[in-house]
């Protein structure tokens, strides 16, 4: 009997469970969860493609600007900037200061490039947060499935290993889908932080040899 009931279990192991089949046993919480990683692959998507647009400049902008700059072909300059995106707009604000004090100028240049980098940065901070509620959220549905089994077992008097083990594993999918969707979130935040930095640090170099440009 016991061999007849192991062989017409076998081809169920063997058939095991589909991803969705999985996903809709954690339970409610699954959903929330799964939202949160749809907002995160939109919110990754769109300030990829945005921040890649922005910090794109054609080749050797910086040493064309400043050489239609040295022969004092001020329109070609501005013409230039237009061009191009976020570092043409801070050099264009630049160069419409151009005459007044050298420190007015930098002020202005910093707070044209912060302008920019805000623009890039904006809701990229809610993969920040998505990255820490995803797992709490995954240990929510967890700690409430494990006290909903034990319950169950107060109530029925009845402490099987099968029926434990089931309600386990069923309730440890919230907080492995919470932390696989923490990971992601939190990789893509930084993903994106480290294009910003770079394109941060491209923008103090150009401002730097600007800056130098004029005082010369």
């Amino acid at each position: 009997m016991q061999l007849l009931q192991a062989a017409t279990a076998t081809p169920d192991i063997a058939n095991g469970l589909s991803a969705i089949d999985m996903l809709m046993k954690g339970g409610v919480i699954i959903i929330p969860i799964l939202i949160l990683s749809l907002i995160s692959v939109f919110i990754f998507a769109e300030k990829l493609i945005y921040i890649y647009r922005a910090s794109r400049t054609e080749n050797q902008f910086m040493h064309k600007l400043l050489l239609e700059l040295r022969q004092k072909r001020t329109e070609e300059a501005l013409t230039l900037c237009r061009r191009n995106n976020s570092m043409g707009i801070v050099f264009e604000n630049g160069i419409e200061m151009m005459g007044k004090p050298v420190r007015d100028i930098e002020t202005i240049l910093e707070a044209s490039a912060n302008v920019e980098v805000t623009k890039m940065e904006k809701n990229v901070a809610y993969l920040g947060i998505i990255a820490g509620i995803a797992p709490i959220l995954g240990f929510i549905g967890t700690i409430s499935g494990v006290i909903s089994i034990f319950y169950n077992i107060s109530v029925t008097d009845n402490v099987s290993i099968g029926i434990i083990a089931d309600g386990l594993y069923q309730k440890m999918i919230s907080s492995g889908t919470g932390l696989l969707v923490g990971i992601i979130a939190y990789s893509c935040y930084h993903i994106l932080q480290m294009r910003i930095d770079r394109f941060t640090r491209r923008m103090q170099e150009a401002e730097l040899s600007f800056i130098k440009m004029l005082m010369q």
